[in-house]
């Protein structure tokens, strides 16, 4: 039974995901998503008119998700900013780890693409956040290692995602801030 259009179209992006995340971006071809996804290159340029209109079908969940973070961010100040962007920043990669791993390994190329114009701005305003607001080079340095560390821990090859590995995450970061982690639920 043939698939449907909208079933061939979601096999083609997850297809494109995975061998992005694996290959790189420019290393992976038209023809080797449509092998992948078991279509011709012909049905697959019937849905996607080049890989950059797969790979902008692709981030285009995570710059939504990013852009909902930072506007709730902007309400909150201080600490309480810097404990929502680390707890958001953790469910944004651990639920977008092959996106961000791709964002990561073509990160150059990708913000030098004017599609990509809000992945600097996004960045400096989650650094600003996770800093709490402080200008000084200490907590500069602090919120690029936790914001780093965040996206690096959740792509790692057969990374844990689950409730440990966020827990993790949160705590590691909080301290990386200089910040006491949340006490265990229930306590």
């Amino acid at each position: 039974m043939p698939r449907s259009p909208a079933a061939l179209r979601g096999q083609i992006r997850a297809s494109a995901l995975r061998l992005f995340a694996e290959h790189g971006f420019r290393a992976t071809s038209l023809q080797d998503i449509a092998s992948d996804a078991g279509c011709s290159k012909a049905s697959l340029l019937y849905h996607f008119a080049n890989k950059d209109a797969i790979l902008s079908e692709l981030l285009a969940p995570v710059g939504e998700r990013t852009a909902a973070l930072l506007a709730g961010l902007d309400a909150l100040t201080g600490e309480r900013k810097a404990r929502a962007a680390v707890s958001g920043l953790v469910d944004l990669a651990l639920g977008h780890s092959a996106e961000f791993r791709l964002l990561f390994e073509d990160l150059p190329r990708l913000v030098a693409d004017p599609g990509m114009h809000p992945v600097p701005d996004a960045a400096e305003r989650l650094l600003g956040a996770l800093a709490a607001g402080s200008p000084g080079p200490r907590a500069r340095a602090a919120a690029g290692l936790v914001l780093g560390g965040i996206v690096m821990s959740a792509f790692g090859d057969g990374a844990d995602r689950g409730e440990d590995m966020r827990a993790g995450l949160v705590e590691a970061a909080l301290r990386a801030l200089g910040l006491a982690p949340d006490p265990p639920p229930g306590t």
